[in-house]
């Protein structure tokens, strides 16, 4: 991977994750004040958006955080090794607990008519996209662990090709 491409991707990154960072601090606050006003047979729902929406953003940061450390290893040429994968990992549980939390969300809105039907139908599409996303770490994962074991066998070969000369 190039300098700029590296480098263009941390400022991506940073922007991400500042943005991630100003949501909880002053969105989600500004967004708990708007549903105060809500009607008394909808006020139940405010505390359960309001947990569901910062566990998602602390998801993403969490994922974001994973990229840094993964770019840092493709930098630095480690990123075919064990060490990979506990990031990689990571990422994957936070993307599946974002999926959750997504039909999470689905189903603290289902009941009653907060929402029309439609909105929980999409809720479960967008959750069912987010295991889609899982899905596709979880394949870039074994692709990542077939790298690292012909990385390991090519290593044991040279060894051994070391031996004979």
């Amino acid at each position: 991977m190039g300098k700029l491409t590296v480098l263009a991707l941390r400022v991506v990154l940073v922007v991400l994750l500042a943005g991630s960072v100003f949501v909880q601090a002053v969105m989600v606050p500004l967004l708990a004040d708007d549903l105060k006003g809500l009607d008394s047979d909808f006020a139940y729902l405010r505390t359960p958006f309001l947990v569901i929406t910062v566990l998602g953003v602390v998801t993403v940061q969490v994922v974001l955080v994973c990229v840094w450390r993964l770019v840092t290893m493709v930098r630095r040429g480690t990123v075919f090794s064990d060490a990979a994968f506990r990031y990689v990992d990571i990422v994957l549980g936070a993307v599946v607990a974002a999926a959750l939390l997504v039909f999470a969300l689905g189903v603290v809105l289902a009941p009653g008519e907060a929402v029309a039907p439609g909105v929980v139908l999409l809720l479960g599409g967008v959750g069912v996209a987010v295991l889609g996303v899982a899905l596709i770490v979880l394949v870039l994962r074994m692709l990542l662990a077939q790298a690292v074991a012909r990385d390991v066998e090519a290593a044991r070969m040279r060894a051994e090709l070391d031996e004979v000369i």
